[in-house]
């Protein structure tokens, strides 16, 4: 049944903001990078960069995928994994050259 209950989880996905400064994700796979000011996140529905200031991550469930963020929250953007591949690229190249 935790099994069962897990994969249901997996598919879930809702992003909930109360007054911009708490932020609860749901479906979040892994969190790829964060600091301060921002957070890639990679969640069931694609990669969700959240940008603001004095960000920190309150909360982490893995077994759930459930991700709380607290501080002054300005924006929150899907990327296509397409897209954040070919950045990751070019910031190897830069890094290697």
């Amino acid at each position: 049944m935790d099994r069962e209950h897990t994969n249901l989880n997996n598919y879930n996905h809702s992003i909930s903001l109360l007054e911009r400064k708490t932020l609860v994700i749901t479906g979040v796979k892994k969190i790829e990078n964060f600091d301060n000011n921002h957070f890639l996140l990679e969640t069931t529905m694609g990669f969700l960069i959240v940008k603001g200031e004095e960000l920190e991550l309150i909360k982490l469930d893995t077994l759930s995928g459930n991700v709380s963020i607290k501080g002054t929250i300005d924006s929150m953007n899907y990327v296509l994994e397409n897209t954040k591949k070919s950045r990751d690229d070019s910031i190897l190249n830069r890094l290697f050259k």
